[in-house]
């Protein structure tokens, strides 16, 4: 199975979103200046549908 979570990050961190800190469980909290919104990122992304939920929430146009 592919390992999504590292993906995210990067592409995350490209486009300006910011760590805030530790979530619950294995699960972090980013903040998406795009959509002023804070998200919430699993830890062990192991769906690419899952992948991108995340950045559609974020605000990032780009699909695995």
């Amino acid at each position: 199975m592919a390992e999504y979570e590292k993906k995210v990050r990067k592409i995350l961190l490209q486009n300006d979103c910011t760590f805030i800190r530790r979530g619950k469980g294995d699960h972090d909290i980013w903040y998406s200046p795009l959509t002023d919104r804070h998200i919430t990122v699993d830890t062990k992304i192991k769906s690419r549908h899952t992948a991108n939920a995340i950045l559609k929430q974020s605000g990032i146009n780009f699909k695995f």
